[in-house]
């Protein structure tokens, strides 16, 4: 029969929850010895990849620490037991580790695997919640993962044991990446489209404006060419050139206010005599992130881009950086 709990008696309960899964993860940091060491070491050893294996909730956990490892520097991906049975078996290779996640340690899909796994000479590690299980003798290295008690008030559903089986797949993952000197680098370039991976590998080069799109006048022309320009390429400014196409100095919306306050007669003006000398300006390697950097920094929307002479090769705002979602 359904309970009509009240606000208070849900969060008293939510509590409830998180303390046990809370006490769960501090159990199996409390026994953690030489076997996690040991599961590093196969792990590192291992010249193919990590293949993570579990049913049932154990498979969805599986799925998450094998998705873990492979964008923190370790090879991995999940094999679904019951498919091992029905062909998938030959995902594994003899320079494989399975990883095999079940708290039983008797899960019948898996039971089955392990002497053919064992056959084809792939080494096995287990995360079970019971060391003298089937799984837990058969691994060359085990994982203790076991809980006090679940969560659920029938103690029954995976609760507290697959927050505690998560988290040392996390452990794992993190003690491997900083094992193999995984950098920030290295993460964003198995995440080309996640927020960090646009900062550190987008480069000026590719969200700038190339060719035509870039505003550019030359330093004889009137200032009214100049506003031409700049309504034309609508970055807010423009750069100005000498004969040789070198980048002389930098003409921005800014600098047209200031000008026309001073009475200035646009058709007669050169822009030589109105433009901003010695400009800021940035490289076409230089990071992306880098370049809002120098913007917020110098309190500035827009930048030039020149090459190793000087010449001016393109051009950017703090649109094309929104864009590009570095900012």
């Amino acid at each position: 029969m359904a309970k009509d709990l009240t606000a208070d008696e849900l969060i008293k309960l939510a509590g409830r929850v998180l303390d046990i899964e809370a006490r769960a993860v501090d159990g199996i940091k409390s026994r953690l010895d030489q076997s996690f060491a040991k599961a590093c070491a196969l792990c590192l050893q291992t010249e193919g990849r990590v293949v993570v294996t579990g049913m049932g909730k154990s498979g969805h956990v599986g799925g998450k620490i094998a998705a873990t490892l492979a964008s923190t520097g370790t090879p991995s991906f999940f094999m679904h037991p019951a498919e091992a049975s029905h062909g998938d078996l030959g995902m594994i290779t003899r320079q494989d580790l399975l990883l095999a996640v079940s708290y039983s340690g008797e899960t019948q899909e898996i039971i089955t695997i392990l002497p053919l796994v064992k056959r084809m000479g792939a080494r096995l590690l287990s995360m079970t919640g019971r060391k003298e299980s089937t799984l837990a003798k058969a691994a060359d290295v085990h994982l203790d993962v076991s809980v006090s008690e679940e969560a659920c008030p029938l103690n029954l559903a995976p609760t507290a044991s697959t927050t505690a089986t998560l988290a040392m797949g996390d452990a794992l993952a993190v003690a491997l990446l900083e094992s193999r000197g995984f950098t920030a680098e290295d993460f964003a370039l198995s995440h080309p489209s996640g927020s960090l991976g646009k900062k550190l590998l987008l480069r000026v080069e590719d969200v700038m404006h190339k060719g035509k799109e870039i505003p550019v006048v030359r330093e004889n022309v009137n200032l009214s060419d100049g506003l031409m320009e700049m309504s034309r390429k609508g970055l807010g400014m423009t750069g100005v050139v000498n004969n040789k196409g070198k980048l002389v100095g930098v003409f921005t919306d800014g600098d047209l206010r200031r000008a026309l306050d001073t009475g200035i007669d646009i058709h007669k003006t050169r822009m030589e005599s109105v433009m901003h000398r010695g400009g800021i300006v940035t490289s076409p390697d230089t990071m992306a992130a880098a370049a809002v950097h120098t913007m917020e920094e110098n309190k500035i929307t827009a930048l030039l881009v020149v090459d190793d002479s000087g010449h001016l090769i393109g051009a950017l705002n703090v649109h094309d950086l929104f864009r590009a979602g570095v900012m």
